[in-house]
């Protein structure tokens, strides 16, 4: 079960349609299914909502820290309200996926993010989930600074937001801890083919009459 969910940007409207943001597009998603409203808490560091899913509470969290800082909000809040890192789920902007894709994963490295480094370091663990919304990777490293905080153009734009889009559709899911029906639906990029429906064989020609 997911109790805290949290989506990786930095503040401020300078920043807000970057590809680095895309975890907060992601939080911005699922507090419309939710109706909530998100409000600074300067306790927590971070604009937060309380919804009650089920009858669980969960909490919707955009760190305003800046991306280097995320850990200080994410753990404030985790710890005041007694959240096991198991029960977070962290959304972030991922160069190793091409923009269109998500993935969701629980636990492992922080491949260089950032925001994932002050995590790890401000739980004291890795063991937390993960939604990898994929933003592609401009080919060479020195590139990828300037790369996730410039704004994706339109047709990147657009499969960032179908993705975004179809990992909100999964909240249901990611609150009641289903992973496994949650994971087919946010891996899932295209509906799948309907199958094609089996004809009769065709009937085998009468004899002719006899005379």
């Amino acid at each position: 079960m997911i109790k805290l969910f949290v989506g990786l940007g930095n503040p401020g409207p300078e920043y807000a349609a970057t590809r680095h943001n895309a975890g907060f597009w992601w939080i911005d998603a699922i507090a419309r299914r939710l109706n909530a409203n998100l409000v600074l808490e300067r306790a927590y560091k971070g604009r937060v909502a309380r919804a009650s899913v089920a009858g669980q509470s969960v909490w919707l969290l955009q760190p305003q820290t800046f991306m280097n800082l995320s850990g200080q909000s994410v753990a404030a809040l985790a710890r005041f309200f007694k959240i096991a890192p198991a029960e977070i789920l962290v959304a972030h902007d991922e160069l190793d996926l091409p923009a269109g894709e998500a993935k969701l994963k629980f636990g492992g490295g922080h491949a260089g993010h950032n925001g994932l480094r002050d995590i790890h370091a401000q739980l004291g663990t890795a063991d937390y989930w993960r939604l990898r919304l994929g933003i592609g990777h401009p080919g060479a490293r020195h590139e990828v600074v300037g790369w996730v905080l410039k704004k994706p153009p339109l047709d990147e734009q657009i499969a960032i937001e179908q993705a975004v889009d179809r990992a909100a559709a999964a909240f249901e899911l990611l609150a009641a801890g289903d992973m496994n029906a949650a994971t087919q639906r946010i891996h899932t990029s295209k509906p799948p083919r309907p199958k094609p429906e089996r004809k009769p064989p065709p009937a085998a020609p009468e004899p002719p009459p006899e005379e």
